[in-house]
């Protein structure tokens, strides 16, 4: 049975991952910042302690081993650049400690694991369509850990490919999810669908199938690929 670890599986697309993957016949082992049932362990990510803890508990939870790492858990916060400087820099650190530093931390681990048993693993990276395109004024910060989340997923894939231990990334767009909400009614609410050729926002449950691909049947060669999901309002 595939053991994965899903980081942010509490709700929208890392939940719709957990169902998914769970009914494929893996082992979910899920986090989120207040634990939530016997599969989740609670990590909060602002604390830089945190993904070493996770590591641990997964790796205990998991009986030894574990063979996919899904890199979901994110903030999306507003920062506006007439914020006091104080503020401002808090929330820049704080959304890329949780969106990157942690991720790059849980890879780390994983990685490590893989080399010390000689065998390969997955990492599955959720990053943006910001991490291609950019995002609005008030988030830089969010679009840059996105994209810093992608330069990661390249190197690892670069790096370890030999090794068998292989990278993808996916890049939603706006995903129908509670992190969304509050940004789509800022950004004009259905207004925002002219900018996509589609006309609508993507469904977690689409993002899940992505995740579930990668994880589980991506063939290694696709190792190094980033899977864009925003109905044609970035092609690249």
């Amino acid at each position: 049975m595939t053991c994965i670890l899903l980081t942010g599986a509490s709700r929208g697309i890392g939940a719709a991952a957990a169902r998914l993957l769970e009914r494929r016949g893996a082992h979910v082992i899920g986090q989120s910042t207040a634990a939530g049932g016997a599969a989740t362990l609670a990590a909060d990510f602002a604390d830089p302690a945190a993904p070493r803890r996770l590591w641990d508990a997964a790796l205990h939870e998991a009986g030894g081993t574990i063979d996919v790492l899904v890199n979901n858990a994110g903030v999306f916060r507003a920062n506006p650049i007439d914020a006091d400087d104080a503020q401002w820099l808090a929330s820049w650190e704080e959304t890329l400690r949780i969106n990157l530093t942690a991720a790059a931390q849980l890879s780390r681990l994983a990685v490590r694991h893989w080399q010390d048993r000689g065998v390969g693993g997955r990492v599955v990276h959720v990053a943006s369509r910001a991490g291609h395109r950019g995002d609005s004024p008030a988030h830089w910060h969010y679009a840059a850990s996105k994209g810093a989340m992608l330069a990661l997923h390249k190197t690892i894939a670069r790096a370890y490919a030999a090794e068998g231990i292989l990278s993808f990334a996916i890049t939603p767009g706006f995903t129908d999810t509670a992190m969304a909400d509050d940004y789509l009614a800022s950004r004009g609410g259905p207004g925002l669908l002219a900018d996509i050729p589609l006309g609508r926002v993507a469904e977690p449950g689409e993002i899940a199938t992505l995740i579930a691909f990668c994880a589980l049947d991506a063939p290694p060669s696709l190792t190094g690929a980033t899977l864009d999901a925003n109905g044609a309002s970035y092609v690249r």
